[in-house]
């Protein structure tokens, strides 16, 4: 299916709201997608943490203080966004949730919050960004290589187990028990590879991690919910291919999984990035 066959999707984008964001203005943003000829948007701001987590995080503290947007921003969140969806509602159809964290000591908390404010959403992500790992502490996937290197990669045996690691987190935030109003999509499933270039991890996966990536898009397929196609990994200085990358892609889009394209966008720039390298998708 072509570019002109299609409803052009824009399925996870940020906003003003995140603190480790460009700060751009989110009408910006929407302005921008409308121009390159987006119809449906989804704004997936990261939803705030628990509290409590900040006693079992380790690691740079940005990586936490700086994760996501603040329970005080939540009215000020949906008003803005509420506006937005209303104001553009004759050039583009807008979407307003969460991109929620998935952790697995705090499922009961991340399950009150979505009671509490899915009912004012219609599109949410779920994501890995944190994992257990020196000094069995949390500490942040994606924020910086030195908290990667440090926490994470020194405490695995190679790759192929900090992979297995993180896969197996992926894998029970799918079957997590968050609710009527657990999100519909798993966010970038392979973010663990961010900084793959960096530290030149195994760019294949061994027998274990294929059947664990296989029994994730099994269990994705087998609950009806999609899977966010990020391309925001092509542009990372040692990423280099989207999250999952196009063999895992084709593999879901053949069990008839539904692929939905993200910028994972943070800024009016990022917008659109990649959409038409992995357009053939959707």
């Amino acid at each position: 299916m072509g570019d002109n066959d299609m409803l052009k999707r824009e399925g996870h984008s940020h906003t003003e709201f995140c603190p480790h964001g460009s700060g751009d203005d989110v009408e910006l943003m929407i302005q921008r997608a409308i121009h390159l000829g987006f119809k449906e948007y989804s704004i997936t701001e990261h939803a705030p943490l628990p509290p409590e987590l900040q006693n079992e995080y380790a690691g740079q503290k940005t990586g936490l203080t700086e994760a996501s947007m603040s329970m005080s921003d939540l009215d000020a969140y949906f008003k803005k966004m509420t506006l937005m969806k209303t104001k553009y509602a004759d050039q583009i159809h807008i979407h307003i949730g969460f991109e929620v964290d998935y952790l697995a000591d705090f499922v009961s908390w991340t399950r009150d919050f979505l009671d509490e404010y899915g009912p004012r959403t219609d599109d949410n992500i779920l994501s890995v960004h944190f994992m257990k790992g020196k000094d069995d502490k949390y500490w942040c996937v994606d924020d910086t290589m030195q908290d990667f290197e440090i926490g994470l990669l020194s405490e695995s045996e190679n790759a192929q187990t900090l992979f297995a690691t993180y896969f197996n987190l992926v894998d029970e935030s799918v079957t997590a028990s968050l609710g009527q109003y657990a999100p519909n999509r798993i966010g970038h499933m392979t973010l663990i590879r961010k900084f793959q270039d960096r530290f030149n991890l195994d760019s294949q996966y061994n027998e274990t991690n294929q059947k664990l990536i296989q029994e994730i898009l099994r269990k994705i397929l087998d609950r009806g919910l999609q899977l966010d196609f990020n391309a925001a990994g092509l542009y990372k200085a040692y990423c280099n291919q989207p999250y999952p990358n196009f063999k895992i892609a084709i593999q879901a889009q053949q069990m008839g999984i539904q692929l939905i394209y993200g910028s994972d966008a943070h800024s009016v720039a990022e917008i659109g990035h990649g959409y038409h390298g992995l357009a053939e998708f959707f």
